[in-house]
């Protein structure tokens, strides 16, 4: 099985060409509403925000934001039972409950910590609390890295973080990212999307690394085919529901089955 796993891992090329192509494809689709977007988000008196060292803005406060936190009595059962640990940001908060469900059905038990606008280096944070805390079952799912598009350097230590963590005898499922967020202009939703395959291409390197990590293809399954990227985002970030939910969390249970 590793084996097979391994020769779908994609390469610095497939990586960046997906990320072009998504790019295109999304800025095409949103050029007939990009006069009524500013491209840079205006503040309060009408001066610009600023876009950051990397384009695509600044990332905002969001230990506000909502989320959804498995209580302590499911983080014990899921761990005693060896379930899984899903750590994620707002695309958990969605999709985190039909995932839990249809891993129910599978006889998986799922303990969440799912944060919206939460990046990754408070991701695995919470992870090595949960490691001190209660232990870990032999399955982690990351569903982090789209609020990284900010810094998306920080990724590359986080990921080792995570698999030190975790260490060899785990399994770790981290879901890579999409970003071209429609709400703003084409200059910000290319940042986007470059920034997004520079997350992913972090993720990829990693996968060689640890032969532990599995990589759920999520960009690349949007960026397969015309319209996916559409049909499947309600807003270039978080998938439509239940289209492009179904998809992604389809995709996130067949690498568990997989082992």
């Amino acid at each position: 099985m590793r084996k097979r796993l391994s020769s779908i891992r994609p390469s610095r090329r497939l990586l960046f060409a997906a990320g072009t192509a998504a790019a295109a494809s999304t800025v095409a689709a949103s050029a007939t509403t990009a006069d009524a977007v500013p491209a840079v988000p205006a503040a309060a008196g009408g001066a610009l925000v600023s876009l950051g060292n990397y384009g695509s803005g600044v990332l905002g406060a969001w230990e506000s934001q909502a989320r959804a936190i498995s209580n302590e009595a499911q983080i014990r059962r899921t761990r005693e039972t060896d379930g899984v640990f899903m750590f994620g940001d707002s695309i958990g908060v969605q999709d985190g409950p039909p995932l839990a469900r249809a891993l129910a059905k599978l006889g998986i038990s799922v303990a969440v910590h799912n944060w919206a606008g939460r990046p990754v280096t408070p991701a695995v944070d919470a992870l090595d609390t949960w490691a001190q805390d209660y232990g870990l079952p032999h399955r982690i799912l990351m569903s982090v890295g789209s609020n990284d598009i900010f810094t998306p350097p920080a990724v590359a230590a986080q990921v080792d973080r995570t698999m030190q963590i975790v260490g060899t005898e785990r399994t770790v499922y981290w879901v890579n990212v999409q970003a071209a967020r429609r709400a703003h202009g084409p200059e910000v939703q290319v940042a986007d999307q470059r920034n997004s395959a520079w997350i992913n291409l972090q993720l990829a390197e990693a996968q060689r690394r640890y032969d532990n990590l599995r990589i759920v293809h999520w960009a690349e399954h949007l960026a397969s085919k015309p319209n996916r990227l559409a049909r499947y985002l309600r807003d270039g970030l978080h998938p439509s529901v239940p289209l492009g939910q179904n998809a992604r969390n389809g995709l996130i249970i067949d690498a568990i089955k997989a082992g």
